[in-house]
């Protein structure tokens, strides 16, 4: 039987009872219709999974803890995904399926050629529903530990801490595959916008020690190309 599994800060303490966050509380008693007794799972967004018991079906909604366990569905590597701001609703898909695929940190940039501008309070409603996205996806994941949502910035602004990494160009001479995994697990990936990236954004790039690799002869679209990146490195070097 499937068990349902839901985010809930913590602190998770063995038969202690908690009462879910109000998204939660929703999903698990209107969307799942799930009912007192129900068996089901919580984890913290640290690293514990705890599993537990429905106490009842109205507010405020109870769960009843069992014992914590740590568990870690972490991959090896360490990957911050620096994703250059997409329109519509592409940056939910990149950054479900990047937390699904076991990403650290997403960054999301503002590039010269991304459709989509955000500043001010509508970029931090934005990170918000991306932070709910990924929540979502790691309630149905199975992961134990919330990946970062940074704050949205410009390429500018973050490449002025950067050091290293890999930008996915369609004309790069060297395949993704070339490369040597990094020493110590943590490979940061950069990917651009639906035009693409400028080129003095790619010089700019470069004088960051951050070089140019491909994915094969095929231009992919921006929501595909850095998860396409992503489960090859995971195959690679990771835990596939």
């Amino acid at each position: 039987m499937m068990i349902h599994r839901f985010f809930c800060p913590g602190p998770l303490s063995a038969a202690a009872s908690v009462v879910l966050p109000d998204d939660a509380a929703h999903h698990a008693t209107r969307v799942l219709r799930l009912r007192a007794e129900s068996p089901v799972e919580l984890f913290d967004g640290a690293g514990t999974a705890c599993p537990g018991t429905l106490l009842s079906t109205k507010a405020p909604v109870s769960v009843a803890l069992g014992v914590p366990r740590p568990v870690e569905p972490e991959p090896r590597c360490h990957i911050t995904l620096v994703q250059a701001l997409a329109s519509g609703d592409k940056m939910d898909w990149v950054v479900q399926k990047a937390v699904e695929l076991g990403v650290s940190v997403i960054q999301p940039v503002a590039a010269k050629r991304s459709v989509l501008r955000l500043d001010g309070v509508r970029a931090d409603k934005r990170v918000a529903h991306w932070q709910k996205v990924a929540v979502s996806a790691c309630e149905q994941s199975g992961r134990n530990r919330l990946p970062e949502i940074a704050p949205v910035c410009s390429l500018e602004h973050w490449l002025a801490t950067a050091s290293g990494g890999w930008v996915l160009a369609p004309a790069a001479a060297q395949a993704l595959r070339s490369r040597a995994a990094p020493h110590d697990g943590r490979i940061c990936l950069l990917v651009g916008p639906e035009g693409g990236w400028d080129e003095a954004e790619l010089a700019a790039m470069r004088v960051r020690g951050i070089e140019a690799v491909s994915l094969g002869p095929r231009v992919l679209r921006t929501e595909t190309a850095g998860l396409a990146a992503v489960a090859a490195i995971q195959a690679l070097w990771g835990d596939y």
